[in-house]
């Protein structure tokens, strides 16, 4: 993973000869990708109704835009607003299912590559509405809302489609959003306005909003002492763990907390082994903390081993920054199809 992400992003000559390698199955995917949409926009393709409402979040590039957070946070709003809400996902990697079980433990959690099928098991357990989790480029299922999630700290995207970038669709798809949502984690708030700024002139009046995915609280994976501050990191020699789309942004919000931070990256949605749990053990060897995500911690903390330096994650805050009013407005638009359903 590391290796095709030096493809996507490096300015090396190397990577740049791979992306021109790789431009002819670029095009086909990309012509592809252009063929399908249009085949759904034209009706060709047909959208089927779910079970009950339905709300997409997804992205257009491949992992780091803080997705799951944000698609746990939304089903937390509609469930503040009295509705009955399931998540539904692929769910790719073990990890995602477990985190939406950690994050909303009253939220059923439907694992289903069939989207449609996926809503008529929540419905059965009793939801009145869905989240699709990673679900933009799903069109078969229909949905009232479509809220796509752009990371600021990932900016400039790469232009490129996959398998040459990291795209699944070009930057003009966002047109089809009702919402979309810029986060950051470790970028300063002026990266998210420029952000906001580039994709009003890519999707003009498609509403926009900011986010910020702060570092909430520490907590213990292996034991049961009580969480801390994140500025209780100040001075301390950390090892952050991550096996995210984003490991960088990660390791900078640590650091920001006032961390000595090494990093130990890891492919988005690594299994983690006995083995792998021993050797970042060892890894830890002069430091006082191991820091890492939930994603990670769902998987990994059971393997700790005992005698080894704590192993620690972190819990995200997510507070709207600005345009607030059109989180609301694509929330309200889920509430009242569950009105009118039948």
């Amino acid at each position: 993973m590391r290796l095709i992400e030096r493809v996507w992003y490096d300015d090396s000559a190397v990577a740049g000869g791979a992306r021109t390698v790789l431009a002819p199955v670029e095009a086909l995917y990309a012509f592809g990708v252009r063929m399908r949409n249009a085949l759904y926009d034209a009706g060709r393709l047909a959208q089927h109704a779910t079970a009950v409402p339905a709300l997409s979040v997804g992205n257009l590039s491949v992992g780091g835009t803080g997705k799951t957070p944000v698609t746990a946070w939304l089903a937390q709003q509609v469930m503040t607003r009295g509705a009955h809400p399931a998540i539904v996902l692929r769910g790719y990697g073990n990890d995602e299912p477990l985190v939406h079980e950690r994050l909303n433990p009253d939220v059923p959690v439907i694992v289903a590559a069939d989207r449609l099928a996926g809503t008529v098991r929540a419905s059965a357990s009793g939801a009145d509405v869905v989240l699709f989790d990673d679900a933009f480029q799903h069109r078969r299922a229909s949905r009232v809302a479509d809220v796509v999630v752009v990371s600021a700290d990932q900016w400039p995207l790469s232009r490129r489609l996959l398998p040459a970038g990291p795209l699944r669709e070009p930057l003009r798809a966002l047109r089809r959003a009702t919402l979309v949502l810029i986060t950051r984690k470790a970028a300063p708030p002026e990266a998210a306005r420029l952000v906001s700024a580039a994709i009003a002139r890519v999707a003009p009046g498609v509403p926009l909003a900011t986010a910020h995915l702060a570092l909430d609280a520490l907590h213990a994976a292996t034991n049961a002492e009580a969480p801390r501050r994140i500025s209780s990191l100040a001075g301390t020699r950390v090892l952050a763990v991550s096996a995210i789309g984003n490991p960088r942004a990660f390791a900078a919000q640590l650091a920001a907390g006032g961390a000595n931070v090494r990093s130990v990256p890891l492919p988005d949605h690594h299994a983690y082994s006995r083995g792998d749990a021993v050797r970042l053990a060892r890894a830890a060897d002069g430091v006082d903390l191991v820091v890492c995500t939930l994603k990670d911690a769902v998987k990994l903390a059971h393997l700790w081993p005992r005698q080894a330096v704590p192993l620690w994650y972190v819990s995200q805050q997510l507070v709207v920054e600005h345009g607030a009013a059109a989180v609301d407005a694509a929330l309200q638009t889920v509430l009242d199809a569950r009105r009118t359903h039948t």
